[in-house]
This record gives C-alpha cells, structure tokens and sequence, in this order.
C-alpha cells in the first residue's frame, strides 16, 4: 500500500514538475518575444486614434523590431497617449527627430508602432522624449474616398454605355463612321487618293533627286552652270552685253519715236512740204497738173522714139539690135 502511494507521488511530482517547467519557458518566450526581461527606455507618442492598438504590441524600426507597446491612455483632450518602450540597444540606431506612425504587421495583422525618418548622425532618442506622429488616414476615411469612387465610376460607366450606345444607333459624326456604308466608302476613296497623292509625291521626289544628281555631274549644262566657273562667267558676260544691246535699243527706240514725233509734227504742218502735200488743195492741183504734163509729155516723147525708128538714119541700128536680141534668145 505504502509503495502504491509512493509511485502515486513519484507521478503527481513528474506532472508538476512538467507543469511548471513549461510554464517557465512558456514565460520565458513569450518574455524574449516582448522583450520583457530586455533593458529599455520609454518614449511617448500622442495620436488622435490608435486603431485597437493595445499594450504589449510590437514596435518596429526599418523593419526590425526595438521593442514594444507599455501602455495606452486617453488625456482629457481627447488624445492618446502611447508609451513606447525601445531596447537600449536598439537606441542608437533611432535619431532624435525620428516620427511615430500607426501600421500594420502584415495586410490584416496586429497593430504596430512604426519608428521612421530622422537625421542621421544627430542625436538618439532618450527616455521620457516624445516622438512626433505621421496623420495616417483613418479606415473610414479610406472606406469614405473609397465610395465616392465608387460613385464616380458609376457616373463614368454610365456615360460611356450612354455614348456606346449613341454608337451603336449611328448617332453623331462617330457614329456614322460607325454604321453608315457609304462614308466609309468615302473615307476608302480619300485614302486612296491619298495613297495615289503620296505615290505621285515620291515619283516627284525621285524625279528631283535624279535632277539635283545631274548637278554634280560634268560634261552637262546644268552641271557646269553650277561647277564650271568659265561657263559662269561667260553666262554673266553675255548676260552684260544683252543689257548693253538693251540699253542701245531703248536708245534707238527712243530715237525713233523722236522721228516719228517730228514726223508727226511735219505732217500736221501745213507750212512744212509734207504738211502742204497733204493738206495744201492748191498744192495738190499743181502735183496733179505735174504729174498730168509728164505723163503727156512721156507719151511724146515715146512717139519721137517711134519716128526716130523710122528714120533712114537710125533704121540700120535698129534692125542691128532686134537681131542681135533674137539670136540670144535663141542661145538661151
């Protein structure tokens, strides 16, 4: 009996033992999680909403974590007073000036204090600072941006199934490219002739191309004309006497419409000779009376040549020369 309750006791003391060892390291891991047995300062922050977060939540600094959350209170003003706690360790890597902001561990995970910013090789943060807070945009807020979004995609959505459906029925200048045959065989046709213009744009850009190549080539007129400096000043001499030959002929222009001036001026004289032939009837009647005595006078003078023919004196001659008349043409 007495060694049943003595291996009872032997077992009860196993358990307890078991027990309380994995209570202390139970404590003990939990501890080292939360650095609770880890020498530390306290810093305070002041937020207006924490969100739910709570005492023994984790603080980080550039994604490692420097210590955790001591405790959480309201102040009369209605701020929040966050006490901080960092490890000594850990104090010389968080600059003075550094801020505190809400985060989370992970998309949904606890609550954290977020320790960032901060000028490097100023001075470190000691116990009793306090740490200025980056506003962070509450879940609400969010939620609230969120649902006017919401709002105005509705209204944008809205609108373009108002003007797909414009479309769809061939309303407005797009909707008739949309629907109507007949302009978009217009449209063909433009940029078909368009294509037919671009076409007749590089023909005329080729044909340039060849012409302009013409230039440095030599033997050819345009290539000299560009190249060849005597066939340039030959041209620049020509060009100099045509201006003089010009300048002559406005001369002898000029000098003829002098002579026809003066002319002009003797004909419509009636003192001048010219002026008195045509405008003198007197002179006029005398010209014709001139004119009307040689013309008997000539017709006298053809009889006497007739007579004269005639004569015993000059028959001889006569004969000779009507012969000599004769045989040449006969010769011819």
């Amino acid at each position: 009996m007495k060694s049943t309750n003595y291996q009872r006791a032997i077992v009860v003391g196993i358990f307890v033992f078991v027990g309380i060892s994995i209570f202390i390291l139970t404590v003990l891991t939990l501890g080292s999680q939360h650095k609770t047995f880890e020498k530390s300062i306290a810093v305070k922050a002041f937020f207006d909403n924490v969100n739910g977060l709570q005492k023994g939540n984790n603080v980080w600094f550039s994604g490692v974590k420097v210590g955790n959350i001591g405790r959480v209170k309201l102040h009369d003003d209605g701020k929040v007073e966050v006490d901080i706690n960092i490890e000594v360790q850990s104090v010389k890597f968080i600059p003075r000036d550094a801020h505190a902001r809400l985060s989370t561990d992970g998309l949904i995970g606890n609550k954290i204090i977020e320790i960032f910013g901060g000028t490097p090789g100023k001075a470190f943060v000691e116990n009793g600072d306090t740490l200025a807070i980056e506003a962070k945009v509450s879940s609400d807020k969010m939620m609230n941006t969120l649902s006017k979004n919401n709002d105005n995609l509705y209204g944008i959505t809205s609108n373009i199934k108002t003007i797909t459906d414009r479309l769809v029925k061939g309303e407005g200048s797009l909707g008739q490219l949309l629907t109507d045959q007949t302009l978009t065989k217009r449209l063909d046709n433009v940029m078909a002739n368009l294509q037919t213009a671009t076409g007749r744009i590089d023909q005329i850009s080729a044909n340039l191309a060849r012409y302009t190549a013409k230039f440095n080539e030599k033997g050819n007129l345009a290539g000299d004309l560009v190249t060849d400096t005597t066939v340039f000043e030959g041209l620049k001499q020509t060009v100099s006497r045509l201006r003089q030959v010009a300048d002559s002929s406005q001369a002898v222009i000029a000098n003829l419409q002098g002579a026809t001036l003066t002319v002009k001026d003797g004909l419509a004289d009636p003192k001048s000779p010219a002026g008195m032939i045509l405008k003198d009837q007197n002179t006029a009647n005398q010209i014709k009376g001139t004119l009307s005595n040689l013309e008997s006078a000539s017709k006298t003078l053809d009889e006497d040549l007739k007579a004269l023919q005639h004569n015993f004196l000059f028959r001889r001659y006569f004969r000779k020369k009507a012969r000599k008349a004769a045989s040449d043409s006969t010769a011819r």
